[in-house]
């Protein structure tokens, strides 16, 4: 269990309230950025925040990116508190990678559709009906579905990590189902069994809103997550001579910003949640980059608003422990990842 932390005085801790869409009553200005270093300072505090993330929540923050790749980056650091901007199971990952350090997250409630649409009881009796197989997990999952995972994988590695196990294995992959599809797709594999979960903000940016959004910019890029309900149109679009080949691009947050970075085109549709064009935009400021689905945004992740940041530096809430047994079982699932090569960032 990590160490208790004594609350700090700020001043603008008066002016918090706490209603059904999280915390409020702070802006985001001068005052308050000022109050968040100085507090991160007296905890000897990292501030990690997802690419999801409010854009005020990303600027202040010391490192912004993909879960994974934020969590290893805190396990680096000679911080003793990790303050991780993103949902539960993010957290959790920064605690299992670094055990000794207090993890809090701004907002206990901000949870994921994505990782509760498959339990460890769940797991536990799909394990049950093939028993020889191996199970892969993305990292969006709990703790103790990581610690029931043999091996887990990123939406940028998942096809490396599915294609390096035994071939006369059966593989159970989840949660997920159309990063599941992508890498059957990708592998070949005929004996890949996929959960049925899904993320609710990539499952709604659609097939036919895709192929509008692509006939309205016809020399647009599109950057496509795995995880996205059109990942299969834009396939399709591909194959069909709808869209030039060569201006599909499936890609994880991480290799989205590697590929802004990089870009020659002139516009993009991005196919994600819309917290990633503040990212992309930065990393590419000559380039117009529009969402597929300008209602893409994940209600859990903008739970972290900068009244709960404040909160959670100056009250030392909330705090975020992953039972030893669960920790070090899960630990070794994203350990084999690691090894296997290209471990990318998170999603």
């Amino acid at each position: 269990m990590s160490q208790f932390l004594s609350p700090l005085t700020s001043p603008l801790l008066n002016k918090l309230v706490d209603g059904p869409g999280g915390w409020s009553g702070i802006e985001a200005d001068a005052t308050w950025a000022a109050e968040i270093k100085r507090l991160a300072a007296e905890r000897n505090a990292v501030i990690l925040a997802h690419n999801y993330q409010l854009p005020e929540i990303q600027d202040i923050a010391d490192y912004t990116g993909d879960s994974l790749g934020l969590s290893r980056i805190a396990a680096e650091t000679d911080a003793d508190v990790i303050i991780f901007c993103g949902v539960h199971f993010m957290a959790e990952s920064a605690k299992i990678l670094s055990p000794e350090k207090t993890v809090l997250i701004p907002d206990e409630r901000a949870g994921c559709s994505l990782a509760d649409s498959i339990t460890a009881e769940q797991l536990k009796e799909w394990k049950l009906e093939h028993p020889d197989a191996l199970v892969v997990s993305y990292v969006n999952t709990t703790a103790e579905v990581k610690a029931l995972t043999d091996v887990c994988c990123t939406s940028s590695n998942a096809v490396d990590v599915v294609a390096s196990l035994p071939a006369d294995r059966e593989i159970l992959f989840c949660p997920d189902q159309f990063l599941g599809a992508h890498v059957k797709r990708e592998t070949g594999r005929d004996n890949i069994y996929i959960w049925a979960g899904e993320c609710h903000v990539h499952a709604g940016i659609s097939g036919p809103e895709l192929t509008r959004q692509a006939e309205q910019h016809p020399e647009a890029d599109l950057y496509i997550h795995p995880e996205c309900g059109c990942a299969n149109s834009a396939i399709y679009l591909a194959g069909e001579g709808l869209v030039a080949a060569d201006r599909v691009h499936m890609l994880s947050t991480g290799q989205m910003l590697d590929a802004a970075e990089k870009s020659t085109s002139g516009s993009v549709l991005v196919a994600t949640e819309i917290g990633m064009l503040h990212q992309l935009r930065k990393a590419a400021p000559a380039v117009d980059f529009q969402p597929v689905n300008s209602r893409a945004s994940c209600s859990y992740m903008k739970m972290i608003t900068p009244s709960a940041l404040l909160r959670c530096l100056a009250m030392g809430a909330d705090q975020v422990d992953v039972p030893t047994d669960t920790a070090s079982a899960a630990r070794a699932s994203l350990e084999r990842m690691i090894a296997i090569g290209q471990p990318g960032g998170g999603e």
